[in-house]
């Protein structure tokens, strides 16, 4: 490091203070000289706050975990935060972005972006240097698939026909998700005490996670927005009625979950998802995940002309943004847009 004055003196005063606003010694004893890997311990312990307050989702927590020990540490760890630069960033994400993939490359994006502000905030950094770092994008997006109303009754015949899928649950697993719209943790999360025959509701209160320490839990849902009562159309009250009638027939515990695992506890979201893999083939059905589900209920309904707010209440989202850009389905706007735009030009002669 070098400074200049009009005299050594001033020359010496002023490296001085350079020196000491690069050691930044501040609060937790960080300073600019700090490795990024102590700097993240100490931002996780904040995350944890928040997960367990419930301004973040469980979900949330185990995915930052998850990036900041597979990708983060190894590739920023030792590296002290002062050089931590753009540049730096940018390559990182890119490298990340090209091995792993892009939605892998923004989850870590986030945390860098986290910890180094967590850095700023504590004065070892002027600034976040991720903000500056270029967008990760994956190019053109294909945007949301929903199935087809013959889609549906294909799918459906499929899981029927296949006795590992019968035996998850998935046809009317599939099929209840369709008709709520709600995610699959969320589902899996269901008991009977949250379900309303007489009504035709079930209330969403919780999701099925798998804790680090704990094991399978129900936890409240991502957000005060994803606590909701939903109405069920009559063909999923029928299904419903007749789980129900089915536990009560096998001794089955109506206290537990609608979709119980063979032991008539919780099913694991993850196991659940990776028969879903096995059972759907490799041809045809390839494409389908369980937000498949999530994205067809919220395409039927906005193409039933339900707004924008109504789906996003039905999805549990607190913004109909979130709701229009990845779930709804549509490609075709409707006739009304035609019919209102008529007359835009006056009436024309013949």
């Amino acid at each position: 490091m070098e400074r200049a004055g009009k005299t050594k003196g001033e020359a010496e005063r002023t490296l001085k203070r350079a020196l000491k606003q690069r050691a930044g010694l501040v609060g937790d004893g960080i300073t600019s000289e700090t490795r990024v890997k102590e700097i993240a311990e100490l931002w996780f312990g904040d995350v944890e706050l928040d997960v367990e307050s419930g301004r973040k989702s469980p979900g949330t927590g185990q995915a930052y975990r998850s990036v900041l020990d597979r990708y983060v540490l190894p590739g920023l760890g030792e590296l002290r935060i002062r050089e931590v630069s753009v540049a730096h960033a940018d390559r990182f994400l890119a490298a990340l972005s090209s091995s792993v993939g892009v939605a892998t490359a923004k989850t870590a994006r986030s945390v860098v972006s986290g910890l180094l502000g967590y850095a700023a905030r504590h004065g070892a950094v002027t600034s976040n240097p991720i903000r500056d770092t270029r967008p990760l994008s994956a190019g053109r997006s294909e945007g949301p698939r929903a199935l087809t109303r013959e889609e549906r009754s294909q799918w459906l015949a499929q899981l029927e026909a296949d006795e590992k899928a019968a035996r998850w649950d998935l046809p009317d697993l599939s099929r209840f998700m369709m008709a709520t719209g709600v995610r699959i943790g969320e589902a899996l999360a269901l008991t009977w005490e949250d379900v309303d025959l007489g009504e035709a509701t079930v209330g969403i209160n919780y999701t099925v996670m798998r804790i680090k320490g704990e094991g399978l839990v129900r936890k409240s849902t991502k957000t005060a927005a994803g606590e909701r009562v939903l109405p069920l159309p009559s063909w999923a009250v029928e299904m419903l009625s007749r789980r129900y009638r089915e536990a009560l027939r096998t001794g089955t515990s109506i206290a537990g979950p609608v979709f119980p695992n063979s032991e008539g506890g919780l099913r694991d979201p993850s196991n659940v998802l990776r028969v879903l893999r096995q059972v759907r083939g490799s041809e045809g059905f390839a494409w389908v995940t369980s937000h498949v589900f999530r994205k067809t209920a919220a395409t039927v309904l906005d193409e039933a002309g339900l707004s924008a707010r109504v789906i996003a209440d039905q999805l549990g989202h607190a913004q109909p943004s979130m709701t229009q850009d990845v779930y709804l389905g549509r490609k075709v706007a409707g006739r009304a847009a035609a019919s209102a735009l008529e007359d835009v030009l006056g009436k024309q002669s013949e």
